[in-house]
């Protein structure tokens, strides 16, 4: 695969880093992900003209907007309001805990939950997965809203999470993948 790089531009003007490979395996379809230094992979067919490849280039600087536009939209309040719904709908409103958040310093975890001390219930969710699919991010809620009533990963935890969570294989499945393809293990928190 034969790798080109271009510049586009985020809403902001600000330069976006685009890795582009072309792939002969490829012949009509195409694949692009954001990066967690900012850049972009995008997977195109080798033999894609260069005119389709700039309107390509402009789709995909749409869809970083799109993707900045959502993220921004899911707040704290919106985070709590989530988890107060999870509670209801999967574990009848018996979880209690006492703060959920978004937080930017987590690089492989995707959620905490702490359990005693000053910040016993505080639960924090990594701002990484503010674009990902909202049944993903569910689970992860889901996952550390259980984690008031155990505190480790055991059987009886993972069997309480696949009965009450639904999504519970598809959702690790996906996060699995992300983490493939980043080339870096994520976790849903510690082990």
């Amino acid at each position: 695969m034969a790798e080109t790089h271009y510049t586009i531009q985020d809403k902001d003007g600000s330069p976006v880093h685009v890795n582009l490979k072309r792939d002969k395996r490829l012949k009509k379809s195409w694949s692009w992900a954001r990066q967690p230094d900012g850049s972009v992979s995008l997977r195109v067919p080798a033999r894609l003209p260069r005119p389709v490849l700039d309107g390509l280039l402009k789709q995909i600087a749409g869809m970083l907007e799109q993707q900045d536009n959502l993220a921004a939209r899911r707040t704290d309040a919106e985070l709590q309001a989530r988890a107060e719904q999870i509670n209801r709908k999967y574990f009848k409103q018996q979880i209690r805990w006492q703060a959920i958040r978004w937080v930017d310093n987590m690089q492989q975890r995707l959620g905490s939950c702490t359990r005693g001390g000053v910040t016993d219930g505080h639960i924090r969710i990594s701002s990484r997965m503010r674009s990902w699919p909202d049944w993903v991010i569910d689970y992860v809620i889901a996952h550390e809203l259980l984690h008031r009533r155990h505190p480790n990963h055991s059987a009886e935890f993972w069997d309480e999470l696949k009965l009450a969570y639904p999504l519970t294989e598809r959702a690790r499945g996906f996060i699995d993948g992300i983490g493939f393809a980043q080339g870096q293990p994520l976790e849903d928190d510690d082990k």
